[in-house]
């Protein structure tokens, strides 16, 4: 094998990164362990930025509310990774230890709130949350009415914060004042293109393209070519967006009145 070949040089190959390169993750409190170290990573640069093409909510959001993140943990614990512990379950909210979860995901959210961020979002990604609660709701997977609608009531909830924030043009956790407003979250609406949940990280001389493949499975790489032509071609999606933090307060409420209309739907 060239020289070439091993450093990608002059071919068309890009090299990337197994972020699960030691076996496969099948415990959730393992994956946000994970997310909390890559995050950590991210936030010892001076100088740090996320952009990320939304096709679902962003995965940290979900961690601001204790009722989303019981569903959001159980749902990915049980129908996509599997977890034996889940194993024909149903959900409830009183039964649900819920605890560590939560405390992961507030350690998720210090460092996530932490990092600027520009975020595509479209009209569509709030599908895959609805879906799942329509799928848990309809295969009477919830354990009561009242866990549905606290589900519910806790989504609504996540999206009202959302949307303060982009009205703010700010991260912050909910119920904290001015002092504790974090890095800063510029939101975008593309109605056009529907994304694809990849997320592109720069560092103080790094870019790092990090790809979505299977639900919660990413690659990365630092491949020049590739990452160079990832950012263009986001801020091509930006030039065609609107801009929804800080300024563009009609389309701001309308979409997120949009939003939760359809998550309100969803209860029994």
């Amino acid at each position: 094998m060239s020289l070439d070949q091993v450093l990608q040089l002059h071919t068309d190959k890009v090299l990337f990164t197994d972020m699960e390169a030691n076996g496969s993750v099948t415990n959730f409190k393992d994956y946000m362990q994970g997310l909390i170290i890559q995050l950590q990573y991210f936030n010892s640069f001076k100088h740090r930025q996320m952009l990320y093409l939304s096709k679902d909510v962003p995965v940290f959001y979900f961690f601001y509310f204790k009722e989303l993140t019981a569903f959001k943990s159980f749902f990915w614990s049980r129908s996509i990774l599997n977890d034996p512990e889940f194993e024909n379950k149903n959900f409830s909210l009183a039964n649900f230890d819920n605890e560590e979860y939560f405390e992961l995901g507030q350690k998720m959210l210090k460092e996530f709130n932490r990092i600027p961020s520009t975020e595509l979002w479209n009209y569509e990604s709030i599908n895959s949350t609805i879906m799942q609660i329509e799928y848990y709701r309809d295969a009477g997977i919830f354990e009561t009415t009242e866990d549905l609608n606290k589900v519910v009531d806790s989504c609504d909830a996540m999206l009202l914060h959302i949307q303060k924030q982009a009205e703010k043009g700010c991260k912050f956790s909910p119920g904290v004042g001015e002092a504790g407003y974090g890095a800063a979250l510029r939101l975008y609406i593309n109605e056009i293109i529907l994304g694809n949940n990849n997320i592109m990280v720069e560092t103080d001389d790094t870019k790092i393209a990090i790809i979505n493949h299977i639900v919660l499975k990413y690659i990365s790489t630092t491949d020049k070519k590739f990452t160079d032509k990832a950012f263009s071609n986001f801020q091509n999606l930006v030039s065609r967006s609107i801009l929804i933090s800080e300024t563009g307060e009609r389309d701001r409420n309308k979409f997120f009145k949009a939003l939760r209309e359809r998550v309100q739907a969803c209860r029994k």
